[in-house]
């Protein structure tokens, strides 16, 4: 692992470390009005029960949700930011890295995110994501394309869905080529990575933009004894690789962004315009005579907007720098065995495209 990534500081929640003028809410109080309030502007601070927020975010849920009555994709994103808006000014107040209020959840991060400051406000909303990370991160998720668990640190997306992994897998054992050199781009929970060192792969660049992600897969390497395999780089696609690849791998985001992209998982789930283009560009110029480019893509976009274009057959077919050399389609099983699925997401495929540069 580069030293340099020794320095690297986590990305965490926003806090408040100021004193503020927010409404006390306690167990009995008027929630209705208090959901005004907050919709208005106005901080609300949980004090007795942790419940007593669980309590007020359902009913602002409640009120968004008579407002936002458009069930398409736009329209639930549209809610989504409302509600985000609003539920992120309902606080808890932390005080030697505990919530101060009763019957609270206990959450690591707080200690190892927080050691430079004692007590703090934070929102709601954060606290239950740093509740269900911590909770993933404690008892880990079974990836069984690895045969491992992994545990993802805060802020860094992982895979709930596996066919798409499978997919690669399945690529992986027939792949005859060289193993020496692999560029990974966006390397997320370290899945893949870990797929290509299990199969027999050597030197791999990892490299995201996500400085969580690093941080996690630097811990998951140590944990698995795979620091000799993988060299991690914080940066954008290429940035600060030195190396020409045998194989550059990249598992991007699956939709096109319409709103301005956060960092962290925000940037894991939508991409930029540009992205694509960028990434082309200069994947030809890390890429060996003989090399390959392996995308682990879906057709999502399209199908929750039939007029939104394929970045990767757009490349085929309007640059003249690579030639399809395989493409594989798999069907997408719902995340749990109880997901009765009613949206068109039952028409998703995942995708793994093999290219390789034109001669």
């Amino acid at each position: 692992m580069n030293k340099d990534l020794l320095t690297i500081q986590a990305d965490r929640p926003d806090i408040i470390t100021s004193e503020i003028e927010a409404i006390h809410f306690y167990r009995k109080m008027d929630t209705k009005a208090t959901v005004e309030e907050m919709i208005a502007g106005k901080y609300v601070l949980v004090e007795e029960y942790y419940s007593n927020g669980l309590e007020v975010l359902s009913e602002l849920k409640k009120k968004l949700l008579r407002k936002y009555k458009d069930k398409s994709f736009q329209g639930q994103r549209d809610y989504r930011s409302a509600f985000r808006e609003a539920s992120h000014r309902l606080l808890l107040k932390v005080k030697d890295n505990k919530l101060l209020v009763k019957k609270a959840p206990t959450i690591g991060w707080l200690e190892l995110l927080y050691t430079d400051v004692s007590e703090f406000y934070v929102s709601f909303p954060d606290v239950q994501g740093m509740n269900s990370s911590w909770q993933w991160y404690q008892k880990g998720i079974e990836v069984k394309t690895l045969d491992i668990k992994l545990h993802p640190f805060y802020g860094t997306y992982f895979p709930t869905r596996f066919d798409h992994l499978k997919l690669f897998d399945k690529w992986l054992k027939k792949y005859e080529g060289s193993k020496q050199q692999v560029i990974e781009i966006g390397v997320g929970s370290g899945v893949l990575s870990f797929q290509l060192i299990q199969n027999g792969f050597e030197n791999i660049f990892a490299t995201d933009t996500n400085k969580n992600a690093i941080i996690g897969v630097a811990q998951e390497s140590k944990r698995l004894g795979y620091e000799e395999n993988i060299r991690l780089n914080h940066g954008d696609l290429f940035e600060n690789c030195d190396i020409k690849a045998d194989l550059i791998v990249f598992n991007p985001p699956w939709l096109l962004a319409k709103h301005k992209l956060e960092e962290g998982i925000d940037k894991a789930i939508y991409f930029e315009e540009e992205l694509f283009p960028r990434f082309f560009e200069e994947a030809l110029k890390h890429l060996n005579p003989e090399g390959k480019i392996v995308l682990i893509f879906s057709n999502l976009a399209q199908v929750v907007d039939e007029e939104s274009t394929h970045p990767i057959i757009e490349e085929l077919r309007n640059n003249n720098r690579f030639r399809k050399e395989l493409h594989l389609r798999r069907d997408v099983r719902a995340s749990s065995k109880r997901t009765k699925r009613t949206d068109s997401r039952e028409n998703e495929k995942v995708e793994l495209w093999v290219l390789a540069p034109k001669k």
